[in-house]
């Protein structure tokens, strides 16, 4: 893989929203670019049904958001490569990315890896992962069809899903570890108008339970300690995120929590290396401001590349 026929202008690590719009600014800046990425194109958008919230769309779904920002890449140029970025060298001339089939070789980087949902760390929630326990109720709420389920998180993410999975479901229940939801308010209204969704609030989930498949979960109440089980046969988790930076650790680009610092250029401290999407240390993470994030970081490789 190594060599000058491989040399690329811009190596893009990651092809949700923010990489595809950092591959396609970056391209039609007429710069030669990649976009590595260790699964589906659009990245969390695959696992998002109806996307409600990005311009010039009143509703779209999400694959096929994903679809659209796929083909403009590919049409303007972006060269698309499946891999697993597991080590970088990103100091001087030329960066250089390790995968599973050799080195790539690039005069500067865009970090794009995004994020995946955080697990909630408790008993039985490994043992029971794909047997009655998801992250993705787009994936597997169809699975549950007349099932009672369980959906852990108060979010956007958590109460988009809790809506979604009554479409299959016969009663989806809400275990948040607050007494308000933090979801926008158009999403509360229309969990608190569903009549398939209740709420159980000031808890938190102790423990997974099941045999085979998931039967259920414990939870405790946070403010009087309190324990019950909840019986179901499915059970949703959106507790938050956590940047994919594995392959970047010990490096001074990251925070206490992993996620990239970069400037509204979405440059790094290391030269010729950009951030952009939900891998940045940012306070708003969406479809939008991660390309946006793109946009900038695409841009402003042009700008780095013409100072070399």
């Amino acid at each position: 893989m190594k060599g000058e026929d491989l040399m690329y202008d811009v190596a893009i690590i990651g092809g949700g929203p923010a990489g595809l719009s950092a591959g396609i600014y970056a391209a039609r800046a007429n710069l030669k670019t990649v976009i590595i990425e260790r699964g589906l194109h659009g990245g969390q958008m695959q696992n998002t049904l109806d996307i409600e919230n990005y311009p010039g769309f009143d509703t779209i779904e999400g694959p096929s958001l994903s679809e659209l920002m796929y083909n403009q890449a590919l049409k303007v140029g972006v060269e698309w490569k499946y891999g697993d970025v597991s080590g970088v060298d990103l100091e001087g001339q030329p960066k250089t990315l390790q995968l599973g089939d050799g080195i790539l070789e690039a005069r500067s980087v865009i970090i794009a890896s995004g994020a995946k949902p955080r697990p909630l760390g408790v008993p039985g929630e490994a043992e029971f992962t794909g047997r009655g326990l998801s992250y993705c109720a787009t994936c597997d709420g169809a699975l549950f069809k007349g099932a009672d389920v369980i959906v852990v998180g108060g979010g956007d993410s958590a109460i988009k899903e809790a809506l979604l999975l009554t479409r299959y479901a016969q009663s989806v229940t809400v275990v948040h570890r607050r007494d308000a939801l933090r979801a926008a308010g158009i999403l509360r209204d229309r969990a608190f108008a569903n009549p398939k969704i209740k709420f159980v609030w000031d808890s938190v989930v102790e423990r997974v339970e099941g045999n085979a498949r998931v039967s259920g979960v414990v939870i405790r109440n946070v403010k009087d300690d309190s324990t019950q089980m909840l019986a179901a046969s499915g059970v949703f988790i959106y507790v938050g995120v956590d940047p994919v930076t594995s392959f970047l650790q010990g490096s001074p680009i990251l925070d206490e929590k992993g996620y990239i610092l970069a400037g509204s250029d979405m440059a790094t401290t290391i030269p010729g290396v950009f951030a952009a999407g939900d891998v940045r240390a940012t306070s708003l993470r969406q479809i939008v401001t991660a390309a946006s994030d793109g946009a900038a970081a695409g841009l402003h490789a042009y700008e780095y590349l013409e100072t070399l």
